[in-house]
């Protein structure tokens, strides 16, 4: 049995049918040589990625159904699995784009509601984003135990807060998640730079399941999901086309380039500084 830690990301290009999607989640658990202990982490919207914000605010009242179903899936292969975004609802036309993490028995763990929301204008052709019509912005940080480390939580948009990635490691953070659905235009000119920043300056492994191409409500994304070191290395790159990426986590290494170079020991900005 192997002991050494891995994570897995899913690549996809999720269509608005969630028995599409989930359907396609199944097929490449199947396919995978999967081994104790394994993390598995999938991108945002991974379920619907709809036509319309109202279209996942209709989806998400029923969207719990899906989770009984991952927790299943867990059991099954006996693997962890970062279900990248799912909208579960809120109140008064409203959802939590939510981040549902779940163990080898099924169990939620945790669950990070995305703080950042994407209300911006992008140069492809679209109309706009403004996430914040029906999503409701979290407000907790989620730092959580697992067998593969401490993992932070987040989401997308929050990849461009270096503070939040920043108050993940004063919990203890090792791994970093960051499911994503970037737009081209922003993925060619950040995607890389941000998650590399973000893993170099919190010296954590960054796990950023992406989706890819495009998509049956016509919007394209950039793909290239990634898996990086605590030295900001990039360890898989998944390329354009749906993929699954994996590598080895090893905190050994984790330790060593933090006790080399002790940038979390040096900061002036830590909050407890202030207080």
């Amino acid at each position: 049995m192997r002991t050494v830690p891995q994570v897995v990301a899913i690549q996809m290009c999720s269509s608005v049918d969630p028995e599409v999607n989930f359907a396609y989640l199944s097929k490449q658990l199947e396919l995978l040589e999967i081994s104790s202990p394994t993390l598995v982490c999938l991108p945002e919207s991974w379920l619907a990625f709809s036509h319309t914000s109202s279209d996942t605010l209709a989806l998400s009242e029923s969207n719990w159904q899906w989770i009984e179903k991952l927790k299943l899936l867990c059991q099954h292969y006996g693997i962890w699995l970062a279900a990248g975004t799912i909208a579960l609802p809120y109140k008064d036309g409203q959802y939590y784009a939510a981040s549902i993490l779940l163990n080898d028995k099924g169990n939620i763990v945790a669950q990070y509601n995305k703080i950042h929301l994407f209300d911006v204008d992008v140069d492809d052709g679209s109309t706009g984003y403004r996430e914040s019509t029906h999503t409701v912005a979290g407000r907790d940080v989620v730092v959580v135990d697992s067998p593969f480390g401490k993992i932070g939580l987040s989401v997308c948009y929050d990849v461009r807060f270096a503070g939040l990635y920043h108050m993940m490691v004063e919990q203890g953070a090792q791994l970093l998640l960051v499911p994503s659905a970037f737009t081209v235009v922003t993925g060619v000119a950040h995607w890389q730079p941000l998650l590399q920043a973000r893993a170099i300056e919190t010296q954590c492994y960054v796990i950023a399941a992406a989706q890819t191409g495009v998509h049956e409500n016509g919007r394209k994304t950039f793909g290239h999901s990634l898996i990086l070191s605590p030295w900001g290395t990039v360890l898989a790159d998944a390329g354009k086309a749906p993929k699954v990426i994996q590598s080895d986590i090893d905190l050994v290494e984790l330790m060593q380039i933090r006790t080399k170079m002790p940038v979390l020991a040096h900061n002036r900005f830590k909050s407890e500084f202030y207080e």
